[in-house]
């Protein structure tokens, strides 16, 4: 007997490329219909023509507040409160503290990683939790676990993501919306195609998104994917300081000045 289509609606954030467009052709594959916002209107078209099924297309800067809330709004106007609402949209460069050229990238890296995580979810949680039901996801990294050389903004904003999404599935505690965090290690899309060091258990971005949705469907608390990754990231933890600097020094950095 086939599957049933899937009823759900998500809503998505950075779903033009890399593990957004992936999760994008997942759940549109299962049936649901797809609210789909990043910054490039060309590519979030070309996307949603690609995918089976009617979904909607935001192209806004998650960083804009106020673009978020009228996207969050149209969407909820056409088809309620979605049962998933996806956080993925992130940006990464590398950076130097001693570089002053460097600082707005710091900034901006913020602004993407972590306040445009709270404004995805910020629109959705007062009808989530009316419904008490519901998925808040947010899209996290392994180099949150650890400071990485060369990617300070990148491993803080991870960080800082990784105990917001913890905090918040505490206050949802009880409420029936489930906060799900997901730490991915090394997945092959257009921001690590970058990267110039190797790279261990790379995923590609379909192999990824497969495995996000299981665990967005169990209402997992925390994963780490590929599982090997958590594996080493759980042995990092344990690294003394001196270790792991020396160790950490020589590492391979990912490259300066990228377009954010």
């Amino acid at each position: 007997m086939p599957a049933l289509a899937s009823t759900e609606t998500c809503f998505l954030t950075g779903a033009s490329s890399g593990i957004g467009a992936a999760l994008a052709r997942h759940y549109a594959a299962t049936g649901a219909t797809l609210g789909l916002a990043a910054r490039s209107q060309h590519r979030l078209s070309e996307l949603a023509a690609e995918l089976p099924g009617t979904h909607y297309c935001y192209p806004l800067d998650i960083a804009d507040a106020a673009a978020v809330q009228a996207a969050a709004a149209d969407f909820m106007a056409r088809h309620g409160c979605p049962d998933i609402v996806i956080a993925n949209a992130g940006v990464s460069a590398g950076t130097l503290t001693a570089e002053a050229g460097d600082l707005p990238a710091f900034r901006r890296i913020f602004e993407t990683n972590v306040i445009g995580m709270v404004q995805t979810f910020q629109p959705f949680v007062a009808a989530m939790k009316a419904r008490g039901s519901g998925r808040l996801v947010g899209i996290a990294s392994v180099a949150g676990i650890r400071g990485l050389p060369g990617a300070g903004a990148y491993s803080a904003s991870k960080a800082a993501a990784i105990a917001y999404l913890e905090a918040l599935r505490v206050e949802m505690h009880g409420s029936g919306v489930r906060v799900v965090t997901i730490a991915p290690g090394y997945i092959a899309t257009p921001m690590t195609a970058v990267n110039r060091y190797w790279m261990p258990f790379l995923m590609p971005a379909d192999a990824a998104a497969a495995r996000f949705a299981r665990a967005i469907e169990c209402g997992t608390s925390y994963a780490v994917i590929p599982w090997q990754m958590g594996v080493v990231a759980k042995l990092l933890r344990l690294l003394p300081n001196p270790l792991f600097d020396a160790l950490f020094a020589r590492a391979g950095r990912k490259p300066r000045g990228l377009d954010l």
